[in-house]
């Protein structure tokens, strides 16, 4: 979590040991974002219930879940 203030929603490590074995490995080109930083700004949207664009801007942008996902 380096680079940026951590938040209520982060997950702790005990939590993320939880789901590690659930989350794919990432496949094709080399990720922009780590699974960490990614699976963070999730639960904060999630907890927060607003569109992926009000995120703070330390999380990843909009565009890093899925090139199916809307603008």
């Amino acid at each position: 979590m380096a680079g940026r203030r951590a938040y209520p929603t982060d997950l702790s490590d005990a939590e993320r040991v939880v789901l590690e074995p659930l989350v794919p490995p990432p496949g094709g080109r080399p990720p922009k974002h780590s699974c960490r930083e990614s699976i963070d700004a999730l639960a904060y949207w999630v907890r927060a219930g607003c569109a992926w664009r009000l995120l703070p801007h330390d999380f990843p942008r909009a565009r890093v879940g899925s090139s199916s996902s809307p603008p």
